[in-house]
């Protein structure tokens, strides 16, 4: 898999309780892993211009496929890239990468943005729009 396409990266701190009893990452934990660098991303890109408690996103839809398992020792890194933008959606992709050579994981999610106040879907906000398209250097 080519990781250049991935402009964003993530750390992961594999903790011992995300193990299971054979000793690798319980398959349910990449979810989590997907969550903090999708969070890391969305910091990153669009930093104060997000408040979670009023137009934020909801994560809709979320695909995980498992390539290889993950060990409590493994140095593991999630890039990230947004692939599509809606009008109210958007498509980010993950790739798990240990030692920054082989894939482990990969995830699509397709969040949709909302405000908490309203209780109601809303289009993607203009500026949220723009910094995204800079950052992933390409027109949607």
């Amino acid at each position: 898999m080519d990781f250049a396409k991935f402009n964003h990266q993530t750390s992961i701190q594999i903790r011992f309780s995300d193990l299971d009893a054979f000793g690798h990452v319980n398959n349910a934990v990449f979810a989590s892993y997907f969550e903090m660098a999708r969070v890391d991303y969305f910091d990153d890109v669009l930093g104060k211009r997000i408040n979670w408690k009023k137009n934020g996103m909801i994560l809709a839809k979320n695909i995980l496929e498992y390539h290889l398992p993950v060990f409590l020792k493994d140095n593991i890194v999630c890039h990230t890239t947004v692939t599509k933008l809606g009008n109210k959606s958007i498509e980010i992709h993950n790739a798990l990468v240990r030692d920054n050579i082989v894939l482990v994981a990969t995830g699509i999610g397709t969040l949709v943005c909302f405000d908490y106040e309203e209780n109601q879907t809303i289009p993607i906000l203009n500026e949220w729009r723009m910094l995204i398209t800079q950052r992933e250097n390409h027109e949607f």
